[in-house]
């Protein structure tokens, strides 16, 4: 398994897609070696089924360009923050051993997005313990690993952010690999069975939603298109100001 330079953490496939998919293909795009990890595959979803979901995560991951991805395997709407589940989320930190960390974010409308958040939160502590033993797919016993920098990404509920990431270069991109999940999304190549109702995410107007919110908080920054992201452990120590600084201000 490849090490990372950043790794997502999603309560269903389409998580990070959905709040910071630019985000993603940005940092693969500068060269980074980034991966996701899904907790469950959507198993209670309205529309689509759980093999359908793993296929459109397939393909979403060819376009960003992720260096990998697998999926936990948990129960969908029962991601409880249990030992053995830290166990599962401290193996894949110790296996891929990432410098920065995305989570889902603290708060939101569907309940298994603030649990996946707890789950991951408390598992990043434990992996940097050495007292708790944990072993890689090869039976090799892993070293403790704690990321040092942990960002949670916007969800439904608002948040004031730390950061906002200028994703407008790899707009496109990300419309794409969000629409690889066309089950879940607005896609008019899709066609529904008759027992699939629309849902909350999958009409028009959400889609519109999703680009209005990225233009509002773009805006903020002078970009046409932005991601917000809340930093779990401030403040930061910087030794390059200018360099953390690069991104002109449009509106000051």
């Amino acid at each position: 398994m490849p090490t990372l330079d950043v790794l997502a953490f999603a309560a269903h496939p389409d998580d990070v897609e959905l709040c910071a998919g630019g985000t993603v293909c940005l940092l693969a795009q500068q060269g980074y070696d980034v991966g996701i990890v899904d907790f469950t595959k959507g198993q209670l979803g309205s529309r689509g089924t759980p093999q359908q979901r793993m296929e459109e995560a397939e393909r979403a991951s060819d376009i960003i360009g992720l260096s990998a991805r697998e999926n936990l395997g948990l129960m969908d709407g029962d991601i409880r923050n249990t030992k053995a589940n830290q166990r599962r989320v401290i193996e894949a930190v110790r296996r891929y051993r990432p410098d920065i960390v995305l989570l889902n974010a603290p708060e939101s409308r569907h309940p298994d997005h603030s649990d996946a958040a707890d789950l991951s939160t408390d598992a990043l502590y434990y992996s940097g313990l050495q007292e708790i033993e944990t072993t890689g797919p090869d039976g090799t016993p892993q070293a403790p690993w704690r990321p040092h920098h942990v960002l949670h990404y916007m969800q439904a509920v608002s948040f004031e952010p730390t950061m906002v990431v200028d994703v407008t270069d790899v707009w496109d991109q990300r419309i794409e690999a969000l629409q690889a999940f066309a089950s879940q999304f607005h896609n008019p190549d899709y066609e529904p069975d008759p027992d699939e109702p629309e849902t909350f995410v999958s009409n028009p107007e959400f889609f519109e939603w999703v680009k209005s919110r990225a233009r509002t908080y773009g805006y903020t920054v002078g970009a046409t298109y932005g991601e917000p992201f809340k930093y779990r452990h401030g403040p930061f120590g910087v030794t390059d100001l200018p360099g953390v600084l690069s991104k002109e201000k449009e509106f000051r």
